[in-house]
């Protein structure tokens, strides 16, 4: 194998590999915010750059795929995953580091159940739809993953910002109703398959 084709094999993988290490980051965040051992306003702003950092991989690896055609199913399947794995292991650290405050709590533990029951429900369509099984994210579903990013960034900073979490409650109240819409949009797009029709 030339080097130029080495080269081709490399940059093709490029994407994939971006994802999986974003799956590796996870646990790292995580552990940020569940065993905090710096002060809280430290805590949350290496919390909220480690997040943000995680998360351009995503922006990144759809770049570099789009670009240079390197869009495999492979990549539709895994990157979904490490988004949910993401936003998951977030809503449920930032659960923990705000244990304290009841009303963040209560209404981040109901949109928690939403994304839960929305992943659970996309994901079995995804299983019954006919084909590859594999649907790629539409235009929703991306709106739906910025908003929950949106949130966790903002529950994270805007308390050294201000003490009314204005930002947060409402960008929270955006990823729900993403999240709710999304889900339903998949399934008026993807019902025919249902239907084999």
């Amino acid at each position: 194998m030339s080097e130029k084709n080495g080269q081709k094999t490399i940059n093709k993988n490029i994407p994939n590999i971006l994802t999986v290490a974003r799956i590796i980051l996870v646990p790292f965040f995580m552990a940020t915010l569940i065993f905090p051992i710096l002060d809280e306003s430290v805590t949350r702003i290496v919390g909220a750059l480690l997040f943000i950092v995680i998360s351009l991989t995503d922006m990144l690896d759809g770049y570099l795929a789009r670009k240079y055609s390197l869009i495999s199913d492979f990549g539709k399947f895994l990157d979904p995953l490490a988004d949910k794995l993401l936003i998951f292991g977030a809503l449920v650290s930032l659960m923990v580091f705000k244990r304290g405050d009841f009303l963040f709590i209560t209404l981040l533990a109901f949109a928690l159940f939403i994304v839960l029951l929305r992943e659970f429900a996309v994901t079995s369509l995804r299983m019954l739809c006919k084909g590859s099984g594999v649907i790629a994210a539409n235009m929703a579903g991306k709106i739906k993953t910025v908003s929950q990013m949106v949130f966790v960034v903002a529950a994270l900073l805007e308390p050294l910002i201000w003490s009314a979490p204005v930002i947060t409650y409402l960008s929270l109240g955006i990823m729900t109703f993403m999240t709710i819409y999304s889900g339903v949009k998949y399934f008026i797009i993807y019902l025919p398959d249902l239907r084999g029709e």
